[in-house]
């Protein structure tokens, strides 16, 4: 019987350290379960649909130009990044992959420096922030952006800005850029959406916390969850 009393109380003091840490992390677990849900319900209604019509009917060569198209403008981003990380060595590096594949590759639709052995990498402001220690802050759901924290919020419109869709002067043409790069990115992760179990607010949370963890450390991360999945959820470049 004492054993047993004993067992219950750590399971107690288990679950409330659980408990404590959930509400550090997700503070504002009720705001964004409200907008979680406006924006699952606006995809699966809308932006679903229309990625799994993309999915199946559009020729592969063309998804994959497309692809390379907007992983060779999001070069840019990360090369600033890896030089405010004093990484010079990738740096030069992915100015190069740049560069290759926006002249030899046709403005980027094709990725000839990967054939040529130049290994793609992806940096960001939310990351170089990490990098240098600063905390991710709670975690946070921005509606049409998706999950985030509040360190990362800092590096979103960096990222636009430096996307090159800021080069473009006229708004429609604009508009269809932006739903492109949303429909291209949403594409690429419906094959993560089986890999979805449970309380689907938790595992998209639990995914994205730590998928952006794994980024941050440059994957120096231990994590069973992680090294089950992670050729699925790394593949898919999360916001």
């Amino acid at each position: 019987m004492k054993k047993i009393t004993l067992f219950l109380l750590f399971s107690l003091l288990l679950s409330a350290e659980d408990n404590e840490e959930k509400i550090e992390i997700d503070p504002f677990e009720k705001m964004n379960r409200v907008v979680f849900n406006v924006t699952d319900s606006i995809d699966q209604n809308f932006l679903r649909p229309t990625a799994e019509i993309y999915s199946e009917y559009t020729p592969l060569f063309i998804k994959d130009s497309v692809t390379n198209f907007f992983h060779n403008i999001s070069e840019i981003d990360t090369v600033i990044n890896q030089l405010l990380q004093g990484k010079p060595k990738l740096a030069a590096q992915d100015s190069l992959r740049f560069l290759i594949n926006t002249t030899v590759g046709v403005g980027g639709i094709f990725d000839v420096a990967s054939r040529m052995g130049l290994k793609r990498h992806e940096e960001d402001f939310g990351q170089t922030l990490g990098y240098w220690g600063i905390s991710s802050g709670p975690y946070v759901f921005i509606p049409f952006i998706g999950p985030s924290t509040v360190r990362d919020v800092f590096g979103i419109p960096l990222s636009w800005y430096v996307s090159g869709s800021f080069a473009i002067e006229d708004d429609k043409t604009k508009v269809v850029f932006s739903f492109l790069d949303v429909l291209e990115t949403r594409e690429r992760i419906l094959a993560a959406e089986n890999l979805i179990i449970g309380d689907k607010y938790e595992f998209t949370k639990d995914v994205f916390l730590q998928s952006r963890e794994h980024s941050v450390k440059d994957g120096q991360v231990e994590d069973e969850f992680l090294s089950e999945f992670e050729d699925e959820l790394f593949d898919l470049d999360l916001p």
